[in-house]
C-alpha cells in the first residue's frame, strides 16, 4: 500500500468521496473506514524516503517516514477514529468533509520532507479548519472564524517568506534542522510559534476553538499546535528561546483558566498550558526531553479530547456553555457516565499516577532536572497545580456540582447524549488509561530509546503530595472559586481594537474625504465630459480672440456640437495629404 498512495491522500479521497453517498449508513461507515485504512497503511509502513516528486530544479518529498513522524502519525490517525465516532450522529456532512481534509493535510506537514510540501498543506489545514468553525452558524463563530483564518493566514504569510529567503540563501527546500542565527529560520519559527498558540501569539485559540461546531472543536484540539510541535521538533530543538516560552506559556494558560467562565474556553487555555510543556522540551533538546514532549503529545491528544467532548456533551445537551448556568442545578444525577468519563481526562491532564498524564508530563520535568534548569522544573510544577485545580476540581465541580447562588432549579431536559458520543470518551479514556498504566506501549513508538520510570516512589509520592495539597486548598477556598460572568482581555484586544479603528477610519474620516473630494471635482469632471463631446472648443476660443469676438467659454461648451459647421472642405484635406506625401518621397529617395 506504501507504493501507491501517502496517508494523506487516503483522507482527502475520503473526503470527496463522502458527498457522492446518499445512503446516510453507508457515509457513517466511510467516514470510520477511513482513519482504519489509515491505520493499517501506517502499520506497513516502513522507514524512508518515499513518494518523491521533481518539481523544477528542486525534490518534493511526501513521505519522509521515521520513528518522530510515526508517533504523530499514529495519535492523529487514532485521533481522527475516535472524533468520527464522536461526530456519527451528525447529519451535516460537510463537517465531515473539512474534518477528513484537516487531518489530511495535518499528515501531509507531518510526513513533508520539503518546505514547499510542508506549506503547501499548512495552509490546507487552516482553511480546512476554519470550516468546523464556521459551520456552527452563530454571529461569534462567525466573527470568530473570520479571526482564525486571518491571524493563521498571516502567519502563512511570514512562513513563506522564511521558506523564499532560506531558499534563496542556501538553494534548498529540505525540510530539516535550521540555523536560529538566520534571518530565514526566525521568520520560519515565527510561522511555527503562532500555530503552536505560543504568547503573545496565542489568543486565536481561546477565540475560536470554544465557538467551534461541538464535533468539530473535538478535531481542532488534536490538529494544529500538535503538528506544529513536531515542526518544532523537527525544525528547532534544542534552541534555548523555546525553553523559557514553553515555561511562560505553561503558567500563561493557567493563569487565564482561573478566570474563565466559558466551560470550553478555560479548556482552550489549558491546551495553551498543556503545550507550553511540550515546546520547552524541544527547547530542551535532550533525548529524554524530545521523547517527553513526543509522548506529550501523544497524551494530551488523548485526554484533551475526552475533556472536550465531555463539555461539549454538556452543551449538547443543556444547550449552556458558562459555569454560572449551569453550577448549582446538580447535572451530575442526569449525565453520571459523562461525568466519570470526564474525570478520567481530568486526572490524566493532571498527571494523576495510573494515567497516561503522569508518564508523559514528569518525563519533560525529569529532563529539566537532568539538565539542571530547577527554575523551570519549579515552573512547570506550578503550572501542574494549576492545572489539577482548574481541570480537575474547578469545571467539574461548577458544572455538575456547585453551591445554588439563588433558585437555581434542575435541567429537566438534561440527559446523557447519544451513545456514539459516550462511546468515542470511553474510548479515548481507556487509552488514556491503559498508556497510564502500561507505558510500554507508547515508548515503543517514541523517537529515541527510553530510560526512564516514572512509577518510582519519589516521583509518585511527590505528585500525590501536590495534588492532596491542591485538592485540600480548593476544599477551603471553594466558595472563591466559582465561576463569574465576566469576560477576560487578551492580547486579541490590539487586533481587535486595531479591526475596529480602521473600520471607523474607513467609515468616517476616509469616507467623508472621499465625499468632499468628489464634491469638489465633480463640476470639473462634468466640464471634462463637456469637452469631450465638443472637441474644438479651445481651437474656437483662440479663433475668437483673434478676431476680437466677445463669445464666454460656457457659451461655446453648452453649444451642441456642429459637425457641419465644423467640417474641414475636401480640397484643404486632399492639399495636406499631397504635401505629406511630397515630402515623405522627397525624403525617402534622398
Amino acid at each position: 500500500m506504501i507504493n501507491i498512495v501517502p496517508p494523506v491522500f487516503i483522507y482527502i479521497a475520503g473526503a470527496f468521496l463522502i458527498p457522492l453517498i446518499r445512503v446516510r449508513i453507508l457515509k457513517q461507515v466511510l467516514v470510520l473506514l477511513i482513519p482504519t485504512i489509515a491505520f493499517l497503511n501506517l502499520l506497513n509502513m516502513p522507514h524512508g524516503t518515499y513518494w518523491t516528486y521533481q518539481f523544477l530544479d528542486y525534490e518534493l518529498i511526501l513521505g519522509r517516514v521515521d520513528k518522530l513522524s510515526m508517533v504523530f502519525a499514529y495519535v492523529f490517525v487514532i485521533m481522527s477514529f475516535i472524533g468520527m465516532v464522536y461526530a456519527l450522529h451528525i447529519k451535516e456532512y460537510g463537517q465531515h468533509v473539512a474534518a477528513l481534509i484537516y487531518v489530511g493535510s495535518t499528515l501531509g506537514v507531518v510526513f513533508a520532507g520539503d518546505m514547499f510540501t510542508l506549506f503547501v498543506f499548512w495552509e490546507v489545514m487552516a482553511i480546512s479548519s476554519v470550516f468546523l468553525v464556521f459551520y456552527r452558524r452563530t454571529k461569534k463563530s462567525l466573527e470568530a472564524g473570520f479571526r482564525y483564518i486571518l491571524v493563521h493566514l498571516f502567519g502563512g504569510c511570514v512562513l513563506l517568506g522564511g521558506i523564499i529567503i532560506h531558499v534563496v540563501t542556501t538553494g534548498s527546500i529540505t525540510f530539516e534542522l535550521f540555523d536560529f542565527g538566520t534571518l530565514a529560520a526566525k521568520f520560519i519559527l515565527f510561522g511555527f510559534l503562532l500555530n503552536a498558540a505560543v504568547p503573545p501569539l496565542h489568543a486565536w485559540l481561546a477565540d475560536a476553538y470554544p465557538e467551534g461546531t461541538i464535533t468539530g472543536a473535538v478535531f481542532m484540539t488534536a490538529f494544529t499546535t500538535k503538528s506544529a510541535v513536531y515542526v518544532l521538533l523537527r525544525g528547532f530543538p534544542g534552541t534555548e528561546l523555546l525553553v523559557w516560552l514553553g515555561a511562560i506559556m505553561a503558567l500563561y494558560g493557567v493563569v487565564y483558566a482561573v478566570l474563565e467562565n466559558d466551560i470550553r474556553r478555560l479548556l482552550a487555555y489549558h491546551i495553551i498550558s498543556q503545550v507550553g510543556y511540550m515546546i520547552c522540551a524541544v527547547g530542551l533538546g535532550s533525548e529524554m526531553a524530545i521523547n517527553g514532549a513526543s509522548a506529550h503529545a501523544f497524551c494530551h491528544i488523548l485526554y484533551k479530547s475526552v475533556l472536550f467532548m465531555g463539555m461539549g456533551a454538556v452543551v449538547y445537551v443543556t444547550g449552556r456553555s458558562k459555569m454560572t448556568d449551569l453550577q448549582g442545578r446538580s447535572l451530575y444525577k442526569k449525565m453520571p457516565i459523562t461525568l466519570a468519563l470526564y474525570m478520567v481526562g481530568a486526572f490524566s491532564i493532571s498527571a494523576v499516577p495510573l494515567f497516561n498524564g503522569f508518564v508523559s508530563k514528569t518525563m519533560i520535568v525529569a529532563a529539566a532536572g537532568v539538565l539542571n534548569r530547577p527554575s523551570i522544573e519549579l515552573m512547570l510544577h506550578l503550572a501542574s497545580i494549576g492545572t489539577f485545580l482548574h481541570t480537575g476540581l474547578k469545571l467539574p465541580w461548577g458544572v455538575w456540582f456547585g453551591l445554588k447562588k439563588g433558585d437555581e432549579d434542575e435541567i429537566e431536559d438534561a440527559k446523557e447524549p447519544p451513545l456514539n458520543m459516550l462511546l468515542a470518551m470511553g474510548i479515548a479514556a481507556g487509552l488514556c488509561t491503559l498508556t497510564g498504566v502500561y507505558p510500554k506501549i507508547l515508548y515503543d513508538i517514541l523517537p529515541y530509546p527510553v530510560d526512564y520510570h516514572p512509577y518510582t516512589a519519589s516521583n509518585v509520592v511527590a505528585m500525590m503530595q501536590m495534588l492532596v495539597l491542591t485538592l485540600a486548598a480548593f476544599w477551603l477556598y471553594i466558595n472563591k472559586l466559582g465561576g463569574e460572568a465576566k469576560i477576560s482581555i487578551d492580547t486579541d484586544w490590539f487586533y481587535r481594537t486595531l479591526g475596529k479603528a480602521t473600520f471607523w477610519f474607513c467609515n468616517r474620516p476616509l469616507n467623508a474625504i472621499r465625499s468632499i473630494g468628489q464634491s469638489l471635482l465633480s463640476k470639473e469632471v462634468m466640464s471634462v465630459g463637456k469637452i469631450s463631446k465638443h472637441p474644438y472648443v479651445f481651437l474656437e476660443m483662440f479663433r475668437n480672440s483673434i478676431q476680437g469676438k466677445k463669445v464666454t467659454y460656457k457659451e461655446l461648451i453648452d453649444r451642441p456640437y456642429n459637425e457641419n459647421f465644423y467640417r474641414i472642405p475636401l480640397g484643404l484635406s486632399a492639399c495636406a495629404a499631397l504635401i505629406f506625401l511630397f515630402f515623405f518621397g522627397f525624403i525617402y529617395m534622398a
